[in-house]
């Protein structure tokens, strides 16, 4: 124990248990009343991430010093009554391809080892300047091209309700980091799912944003027309501070609605198909409750969806080749065969088909606006599957590969639609429901995901 948090009096000591457990805007708004100190918060994360057992395998390296300094700042702006707002003074855990300046940013890959940026990500900027505190950089999938969280060359993070199981990807140690109540909230990236999925398998809220939406300026890519900035969190008022901080933007209005007249679509084509039992109880159950709290549910097709998925297979793999195939191909020994293999069939993508596919997903995006126009989200559910076991995923490269698919499969389709989407949990543990909402539009998403929220709890 830190010298700090060791001077703290008992009765401090019972209060700060309870802490890992609260909200990041519930932390935020003791920091603001005074119950909470900034300084004795972020020792008091420094300090259960130094004790905790599987730690190592969630944090690739904490920022003690940047997040003392950080937390003094915040301190002294609550006691002059000067807080920059309702998350100063709140610590949080970021994935390890967002920049930071003078730390290691190595995005889960032996290819950057040692790459230190000298300047933060533009979003990491902002956020420090709206006085979150830096606790650290969370383990991913390397160079973030997988949905399952595995990875040999760095670590694999836990999931928090199977020991045995991979936490989900490409933001593995963002989610694990909350879940294992080493962070209050977690920034992550989310190209086909990152965010969201490991979100949905670690009973969290999930937050992937539009396209555009946030700057990726100093955040390393994966594939950029797809890569958004997205949040993990407790709830969905965390998620909305955090989108706001990351802007530098006033929170939005946060009273939480009613349910009743929300016209809300389940998405019948292909999100539905191979549900595993647990997956689709969770589902079942969410609807109905969302339909008990007034909304009107209706079931929809879409078949254009089996082309766009097709389409990923074309227009992601060749942006991800296409970025990293000269540093790859240097030292491929590096890498994870299986994530090796993924970012090689890039290569056997032509020009010619790669400008027709984002013609052709253009198209897709604009049936897809015009046919749920009528509605106010779209929900499916978060993956089709639970939390594959690590072991059997290294020894089964056919597994690996059905199981990554699977995982991704639903997830993606927010991403080939550039919208941004909510992922709440179930009643089932591990399975979660996402919320999509049309391009652009966090704020209407973020309102009527207060209202799930209330009525799946």
């Amino acid at each position: 124990m830190r010298p700090l948090a060791a001077s703290l009096p008992a009765t401090m000591g019972c209060i700060m248990k309870t802490w890992s457990n609260m909200t990041a805007a519930e932390l935020g708004r003791a920091i603001g009343k005074g119950t909470i100190n900034a300084v004795e918060l972020a020792e008091y994360f420094l300090d259960k991430i130094d004790a905790h057992e599987t730690a190592p395998r969630i944090y690739a390296r904490t920022t003690p010093t940047r997040a003392r300094g950080e937390a003094m700042g915040a301190a002294g702006r609550a006691k002059m009554g000067l807080r920059r707002g309702p998350l100063d003074g709140v610590p949080l855990s970021w994935k390890d391809l967002f920049d930071t300046a003078g730390t290691p940013t190595e995005a889960g890959s032996a290819l950057l080892r040692g790459r230190t940026p000298p300047r933060d990500a533009a979003v990491l900027e902002m956020a420090t300047r709206e006085g979150l505190v830096c606790l650290g950089k969370t383990h991913m999938s390397e160079l973030a091209f997988s949905g399952l969280g595995l990875n040999p060359v760095t670590a694999t993070p836990p999931c928090i309700n199977d020991p045995r199981a991979v936490a989900g990807g490409s933001s593995s140690g963002a989610a694990a980091s909350i879940a294992f109540g080493l962070a209050p909230a977690a920034v992550g990236s989310d190209t086909g799912g990152s965010v969201r999925l490991p979100a949905a398998w670690n009973d969290l809220v999930g937050l992937k944003t539009t396209s555009g939406r946030l700057p990726l300026t100093g955040v390393v890519p994966l594939c950029e027309k797809f890569d958004t900035v997205g949040f993990l969190a407790h709830s969905v008022e965390d998620c909305a501070l955090l989108l706001a901080a990351a802007e530098g933007a006033r929170p939005m209005d946060l009273t939480v609605p009613s349910l009743s007249g929300a016209r809300l679509a389940v998405l019948e084509t292909i999100a539905l198909d191979g549900l595993r039992d647990r997956p689709a109880q969770g589902f079942d159950d969410a609807l109905a409750r969302l339909g008990r709290a007034g909304a009107k549910v209706t079931r929809v097709a879409f078949p254009d969806m089996a082309e766009a998925l097709t389409l990923a297979g074309i227009l992601f793999t060749a942006e991800a080749y296409g970025i990293w195939s000269t540093l790859i191909e240097s030292a491929p020994d590096k890498m994870f065969p299986r994530i090796l293999d993924r970012f090689r069939a890039g290569q056997m993508v032509s020009a010619m088909d790669y400008v027709a596919g984002w013609r052709r997903l253009n198209q897709i995006r604009a049936a897809w606006a015009r046919d749920m126009a009528g509605f106010d989200a779209v929900l499916l559910p978060t993956s089709p599957i639970l939390p594959p076991d690590a072991a059997r995923l290294m020894s089964d490269p056919d597994y690996y590969v059905t199981e990554n698919l699977l995982a991704l499969r639903n997830t993606r389709m927010g991403n080939l639609m550039n919208l941004p989407v909510l992922t709440l949990p179930t009643n089932q543990p591990s399975c979660g429901i996402s919320i999509m909402g049309a391009s652009g539009t966090e704020e209407r998403l973020i309102v009527l995901g207060l209202a799930a929220e209330r009525a799946l709890a």
